[in-house]
């Protein structure tokens, strides 16, 4: 039997809900793509309950202790907690709002680790060349939270573009200053506003914006079907600092590697058009941090925002929380509850494949067999891959 090592963010500070907003979820069959949405051959927990929390335990526990395993489920991802509790673990499930690094090291001092299982999206958390050279298999639950994803890239530019969070600001405060709240007001109607990246990310922010009558653009490895770019009237470049050179909005989707680190550099960012916004819902470092702060200091970027952060999380004195004219949150785009309940689904069908011997789906491979697999031959090198 397995020890499965579970490192999920802390449970609310006023205690694990005992009720909820609504009372439901929509049900998802499918994804845009046709993909289907998780399979497992059961769950235990109600969609819509907080399952990525330490308490909600992905739904996990029955499941795993029904069958024998060992089930660790804890907040502590950096200290020698942690570190006692990976050593014998054969399983490590992590989320990207609050990643255990599976570094080199770390993976070097797990001698039993055999499957690093990302509840959500996004494997950069791990070293995928040391868990290749070691044979680990690496997996995420593709697809699951890019629509929860993609809704909070477009609410905050929608935020930035119109001020939304100094008008709210003048409310709370008793205010009424409508002169303060529209002095950076602007329509997003006619800018031209591009994502680096089309995947299922980038282009579920492009169809949604599309109806705001934008004028779109991408950058992309892999360019996206003529019926595509002729459906949202998509402009193609072929890197990233052509898209940014004629946007007014750039939102980031790209995954984190060594070719995409500190992308968005004091260099690319001069070469923005005066007034720019930035989105960054994929990963912080594939912005250079204090590059973003001098910009926006400058006025050479009009806002920044996004949810992701490096370390997770920030120190208290981190730049980003008190730069001007930025709207940033947590890490949650990707955690709403309708998502979590996709991904800890995930999770469990990947589990019962794993442990029942069956192929995991190639959309939830990243790294198998000591080479990368599935859908991360396509998203992911390995030429000097590290997790941060």
């Amino acid at each position: 039997m397995a020890k499965v090592l579970c490192v999920l963010y802390p449970d609310p500070v006023d205690g694990y809900p005992t009720s909820y907003p609504r009372n439901e979820i929509p049900k998802v069959d499918r994804y845009p793509d046709g993909q289907r949405t998780p399979t497992p051959r059961a769950i235990d927990f109600t969609p819509g309950e907080l399952l990525g929390s330490v308490s909600g335990e992905l739904g996990l526990r029955k499941y795993l202790e029904e069958n024998g395993h060992d089930f660790v489920v804890t907040s502590e991802k950096d200290g020698p907690a942690f570190e006692a509790e990976l050593a014998d673990a054969e399983i490590v499930i992590s989320q990207p709002f609050w990643p255990a690094y599976l570094t080199a090291d770390r993976i070097a001092r797990a001698p039993l680790l055999k499957l690093a299982l990302t509840a959500g999206i996004g494997s950069d958390p791990v070293d995928l060349s040391a868990a290749s050279k070691r044979r680990i298999t690496v997996a995420e639950v593709t697809f699951s939270n890019s629509i929860s994803v993609a809704e909070h890239a477009v609410m905050q530019i929608l935020a930035l573009v119109r001020n939304y969070i100094p008008s709210y600001q003048w409310v709370v405060q008793g205010g009424w200053n409508i002169a303060d709240c529209v002095e950076r007001a602007y329509d997003l109607e006619g800018m031209n506003v591009g994502v680096i990246a089309a995947g299922r990310i980038g282009v579920a922010v492009l169809r949604r914006l599309k109806p705001f009558g934008v004028k779109l653009h991408y950058t992309d490895r892999h360019r996206v079907s003529e019926e595509v770019e002729r459906e949202l009237d998509l402009t193609y470049h072929p890197d990233a600092a052509s898209l940014a050179a004629v946007c007014d909005v750039v939102s980031i989707h790209c995954p984190l590697h060594p070719t995409t680190e500190h992308m968005f550099d004091d260099a690319l960012l001069k070469k923005m058009k005066r007034g720019s916004y930035i989105v960054n819902t994929a990963r912080a470092e594939i912005c250079d941090r204090d590059a973003i702060v001098r910009a926006l200091e400058s006025g050479q970027l009009a806002g920044y925002a996004g949810d992701v952060w490096f370390p997770q999380p920030p120190s208290k004195n981190h730049p980003w929380r008190t730069m001007p004219h930025h709207a940033m949150t947590p890490h949650v785009s990707g955690t709403t509850l309708a998502g979590q309940a996709r991904y800890a689904a995930g999770v469990r069908e990947i589990l019962e494949c794993w442990f029942e011997d069956r192929p995991i789906r190639d959309e939830y491979l990243i790294v198998d067999g000591g080479k990368l697999a599935g859908v991360g031959a396509k998203s992911y090198t390995l030429a000097g891959a590290q997790a941060k």
